[in-house]
């Protein structure tokens, strides 16, 4: 969807994927099939790159041996077996559905997981067997048996790279770089590249962008903008901009909408359960699910990120500001009537200083929660502290920490900061009747 909206030019894919997910239902019979299916998309596909990362199943060494597994047929023999697949894996048309049908096999416990949880999972003997892809560099960093696929259920997934035809005419260097990569790039060379990545050394594994930047550069002698790994800092400061951006921008948004939707949520009994339960069933939606749906009308990074959180911080401002209007005495309101003063007065000189802080809390409380939200934003390119959280889960827990930790501590430092503002903001006498 991305490729189609023109968000990116190139995206790398596989045969089997596209044949088998994106054109379901579809004749498709190889890559001329693919190509011309693609073609009404204005989209491109290159030559394969060399290797064929297929579908495995895979299981621990010791246990295939123990249980004498060697081939997918085998497991119809052990149903009671605990299975955990990818999330993909579970609902893919090529994934365990097709697999449990054409190899009859019985399992129930069937888990779906996130694809890097499932080989701690088999580490850890809470599952026993898993999907792969054959170029993982976990097969023998766990020194997995693959098990063989011997009723040839999986197709081939060979490397392709996918990229809008109007792209060629903008970048004139595309055509001789591609034609660079088709074949370039074994099942051997890919996994000692994945190796690079994932090391038995924590904290040793190298950056996928460094990895790729280097063979890029010594094997195809392709200029590369950077090829140097950087530094802890580097990337700590470069993910603080990106996360305070996202909480920062969609903050902002809220508060100029989320304030003067509470002010009418308190002068109208019916207007107001109208806008709480509104922005109450906005904050019932799953984060993730609202990144998703905003991804077809914003496209992916920033944007859609920056809505999804703004949607969500609207719920604690709105009803700060309506519950610190509403807590006015109302004695205080008549007095003001009756000395003569508008609504407009009324509303600006008493009811707003006297709720002040109520709506800090609101939007204190918004902030704090979009600085774990944002992390999700990783999930679609839009960057920050879920970044190295997210590469963590594929790679290296220790990873997790870069962006955890930094996470909270901006956390803590906004709920400082607005401690701190409302000590300045709000009058002393009533920070003194509300404590």
């Amino acid at each position: 969807r991305a490729l189609i909206r023109g968000d990116i030019d190139i995206y790398p894919d596989y045969t089997g994927t596209i044949a088998q997910e994106i054109f379901a239902g579809k004749e498709i019979h190889g890559n001329a099939d693919i190509r011309r299916a693609l073609k009404a998309y204005g989209i491109e596909m290159s030559r394969p790159l060399g290797f064929n990362n297929t579908y495995a199943i895979g299981m621990k060494r010791e246990l295939a041996k123990k249980l004498n597994i060697q081939n997918i047929s085998d497991l119809k023999y052990h149903p009671t077996l605990k299975l955990g697949f990818s999330n993909e894996f579970m609902n893919r048309n090529d994934g365990w559905p097709g697999l449990r049908k054409r190899y009859q096999l019985t399992q129930r416990d069937v888990q779906g997981l996130e694809h890097a949880l499932a080989y701690q999972g088999l580490e850890s003997d809470s599952i026993q067997a898993i999907d792969l892809y054959m170029t993982d560099a976990e097969i023998q960093y766990y020194d997995l048996k693959v098990l063989k696929d011997d009723l040839k259920y999986f197709p081939a997934y060979d490397a392709v790279l996918l990229y809008r035809a109007d792209a060629k005419k903008r970048i004139p260097r595309l055509a001789h770089v591609l034609s660079e990569l088709e074949g370039a790039i074994s099942e051997q060379i890919m996994v000692k590249l994945n190796s690079q990545v994932k090391t038995k050394d924590k904290g040793k594994g190298k950056s996928e962008a460094y990895v790729a930047a280097q063979f890029l550069k010594q094997s195809l002698s392709v200029k590369v903008k950077k090829t140097h790994e950087s530094t802890l800092f580097s990337r700590f400061i470069r993910r603080t901009k990106e996360h305070f951006f996202l909480v920062g921008i969609s903050l902002v948004m809220a508060i100029l909408l989320a304030i003067p939707l509470g002010i009418l949520a308190s002068k109208s009994k019916r207007t107001g359960q109208f806008i709480l339960s509104l922005t109450g069933l906005i904050q019932t939606i799953p984060s993730l699910v609202l990144l998703v749906f905003m991804i077809p009308l914003l496209g992916i990074s920033e944007p859609p990120a920056i809505i999804a959180l703004f949607l969500y911080s609207l719920l604690p401002i709105v009803r700060g500001t309506y519950t610190g209007i509403q807590e006015i005495p109302q004695g205080i309101r008549e007095s003001a009537e009756a000395i003569g003063l508008p609504s407009l007065a009324i509303l600006r000189l008493i009811e707003i200083p006297l709720a002040t802080r109520s709506i800090l809390s609101g939007i204190k409380t918004s902030a704090v929660i979009n600085v774990g939200t944002a992390t999700l934003g990783a999930f679609i390119g839009a960057g920050g502290y879920g970044q190295p959280i997210l590469t963590g889960l594929r790679k290296d827990f220790t990873l997790i920490w870069e962006g955890a930790i930094p996470a909270a501590l901006m956390a803590l430092l906004i709920q400082w900061g607005f401690d701190l503002s409302e000590r300045l903001i709000v009058p002393k006498g009533l920070r003194i009747k509300s404590e």
